[in-house]
């Protein structure tokens, strides 16, 4: 953990920046604190012309998550190529701003602080002293210029990537899930979401570059009225590397105000 938590926080914020999911159908469980929401909505069994594209479009769209701030803490697992530590994971989110990651190991302690931004992405490793400031852009070694950083924020609450909700995508109604298929430019996709329209399997891969990745959302569970995955397992095989980070969220609220306190000490050198 000291020695590679600066390149661990990073790999996970490229992970969230290559956002794809593949979810195993499980039993949703939601907490007995909070009112039930009825979630489920009927699904068009019709031949998949232009109408009923955007009928289920427009139903898809209306069942994602809005929201001004986000907060979760996470039981994390991190494994890359092997080397494996369970640390914990407190996200912050404004929408379209910022997202906030602060990493704790052992007793508490912090280890690692990150701060994405649309245009940036920073990391300081507090058990070395070092730090990382990169434009967002650096995240395209690891990824496909298709995604952003809205790309981020709908993998962190279990909404469907904005650029697949199209009328470019085919459409398919299966057992009553709604599944969604077709291609960025470099990028082959594939979405399905279950009868309550959240999304429970999406997958992104680049063959060419050898990409894959993989995240499955399921245990969800209800937060201020929404539908939210308390279980996110990703999966990335990039060439013959193998990076496996699994988050269980035991706590997420939505619209409260949060600050997002990050700095770069000026003791602190660059990372290599």
């Amino acid at each position: 953990m000291k020695r590679n938590i600066l390149n661990k926080l990073l790999i996970v914020c490229v992970l969230l920046a290559m956002v794809s999911c593949k979810a195993r159908k499980r039993a949703m469980s939601v907490t007995s604190t909070t009112p039930k929401v009825d979630n489920t909505v009927s699904i068009a069994t019709t031949p998949p012309d232009l109408t009923y594209v955007k009928n289920e479009l427009a139903a898809i769209k209306s069942h994602q998550i809005t929201f001004n701030t986000f907060s979760g803490r996470a039981a994390t697992k991190l494994d890359i190529n092997g080397s494996s530590n369970d640390v914990t994971m407190n996200v912050r989110i404004a929408r379209d701003k910022k997202i906030w990651v602060s990493i704790t190991a052992l007793l508490g302690i912090e280890v690692a602080r990150a701060m994405i931004t649309p245009d940036s992405i920073k990391v300081i490793n507090k058990l070395q002293g070092l730090y990382l400031k990169k434009p967002f852009s650096f995240v395209y070694k690891y990824a496909s210029r298709q995604v952003n950083y809205k790309t981020i924020e709908s993998l962190l609450v279990g909404n469907a990537m904005p650029e697949v909700l199209t009328e470019n995508s085919t459409v398919k109604a299966d057992m009553g899930n709604i599944a969604l298929s077709g291609t960025l430019q470099d990028l082959v996709y594939n979405l399905t979401l279950g009868s309550n329209m959240r999304v429970t399997q999406f997958n992104l891969t680049n063959e060419a570059e050898q990409q894959a990745l993989l995240v499955t959302n399921s245990s969800f569970i209800q937060a201020n009225n929404k539908l939210v995955p308390s279980q996110i397992d990703i999966l990335s095989t990039i060439q013959n590397k193998k990076i496996q980070a699994n988050l269980h969220y035991s706590k997420v609220d939505f619209d409260l105000d949060l600050d997002f306190p990050f700095n770069i000490p000026e003791r602190y050198t660059p990372a290599e």
